[in-house]
């Protein structure tokens, strides 16, 4: 498992871990709290269509309802999970680990110092009482 501590995180409650020249996204905890009995993912293509930042990649249907995943920056789908295609429950039970989604190639590496390190993305949390 990831650690969270050491991830980016977006607004819309998707993180990102960096390696090297690529980087692995995922959803966050609140995000597959929000969303229990995940039963199915719509994950694309790798390479085959130039992602914008903030754009939906990947749809998570669960027994509730259904949520549109974003890039956290532009650039090129290089790999999915694919384990999630038969098995979507991992997002439920290991979101920082084997519930990760994509691994992406950034334009550029740069747009990651845009994204919230772990304490501005606990800042920006609703309070419970406010959901």
């Amino acid at each position: 498992m990831r650690d969270p501590s050491e991830l980016r995180y977006t607004r819309t409650h998707e993180w990102a871990e960096i390696k090297r020249n690529t980087i692995v996204v995922g959803i966050t905890e609140y995000v597959q709290a929000h969303l229990p009995d995940i039963m199915s993912v719509e994950l694309p293509e790798p390479d085959e269509h130039h992602y914008e930042s903030n754009e939906e990649f990947c749809v998570i249907g669960s027994l509730r309802n259904s949520r549109g995943c974003l890039t956290p920056v532009a650039g090129t789908i290089v790999a999915i999970n694919t384990e999630l295609l038969s098995r979507p429950e991992l997002i439920n039970q290991d979101s920082y680990g084997t519930g990760w989604l994509i691994e992406m190639k950034p334009d550029s590496m740069d747009d990651l110092d845009e994204l919230m390190d772990a304490d501005e993305y606990e800042a920006s949390m609703p309070d419970e009482e406010e959901e």
